[in-house]
């Protein structure tokens, strides 16, 4: 039986940086918004909080302050993955020692291991932690695929207990094959309502960085049996969704949050500045959505 760690909408959340390093005082003021305006989870130290250009310190501190913040409102899922699977075990010690509710484990990068390395891979990770874990499937990002087999053998883990897929095309195999066992996260901002139209549970959006309650709104009106409500949220948010997928994330979401005025800082090197054309469409598509919800936060 699938045990969700939230249902709804989850943001993953950017990291503000400043000269000095993680602007925490900002990371803050972000997360009361967003709890404030019905986000579900904080998903802290994703690939869109820019995980794979922090020290280590810097990413416990960022897990530490997103738990501290958060005070028991919502889940707080860490993401601890690694091509590393010692460090990845490690990290995820030390994410449930910081009191994260959470883990959640992309893919090994990089090393291309087979689907046996990546069973063992997980295996070994969720065998030496007591912490739920979600599974973070971006094939696009780490040229690894868990196939649905894969996922079917490692059901015998108790505590591995979702998945952010971002391969939708797998998922009826994989509900096929493991049954109810997981709970399935939508791991694409334009995909929430087919995704949960095949049983999940919600999703994990980077789209909720600036509109937490309408994608909110949108996947629980679909599990509360409205789904026009649902598909129409979806559509209406597809400007958005593209804008902020046509650079490579987080450069749209940090590039939009900063002409909202959160003042995020831009994304570490290897990532660099948006364009000056994304820049355009992005100031011209945030014209078409209410942000007024931010202007407590703001200055």
């Amino acid at each position: 039986m699938a045990r969700p760690v939230f249902e709804g909408a989850g943001v993953a959340i950017v990291t503000p940086f400043n000269d000095n390093g993680i602007d925490f005082a900002k990371l803050e003021k972000l997360i009361d918004f967003q709890i404030e305006n019905k986000t579900d989870s904080i998903i802290i130290c994703g690939s869109t909080g820019e995980a794979a250009t922090m020290s280590e310190a810097e990413h416990l501190d960022a897990i530490k302050c997103a738990v501290d913040a958060t005070a028991g409102r919502v889940p707080v899922i860490a993401g601890t993955g690694s091509n590393d699977t010692e460090f990845a075990v490690s990290l995820t010690k030390k994410a449930k020692e910081l009191g994260a509710d959470a883990a959640l484990l992309v893919t090994p990068y990089y090393n291309k291991c087979t689907p046996e390395g990546l069973y063992r891979h997980y295996k070994k990770i969720a065998s030496a932690v007591d912490i739920p874990v979600i599974l973070y499937n971006v094939p696009s990002r780490t040229n690894v695929n868990i196939s649905p087999a894969v996922l079917a053998r490692l059901a015998e883990c108790d505590n591995i207990v979702a998945v952010k897929e971002c391969n939708l095309s797998q998922v009826p195999e994989t509900y096929s094959l493991t049954g109810d066992r997981y709970a399935l996260y939508s791991g694409e901002d334009g995909l929430v309502v087919p995704m949960l139209s095949l049983g999940a549970y919600g999703v994990i959006s980077v789209a909720s960085n600036l509109v937490p309650e309408q994608v909110s709104a949108m996947v629980h009106a679909y599990l509360d049996g409205d789904t026009k409500t649902a598909r129409d949220i979806q559509i209406s948010l597809i400007p958005l969704v593209n804008a902020l997928f046509c650079e490579v994330n987080p450069i749209p979401v940090k590039e939009a949050l900063n002409i909202a005025g959160w003042n995020v800082g831009l994304p570490r090197l290897p990532l660099c500045e948006m364009s000056e054309a994304g820049h355009k469409r992005m100031e011209e598509t945030l014209k078409g959505y209410d942000l007024s919800a931010m202007d407590k936060y703001l200055g």
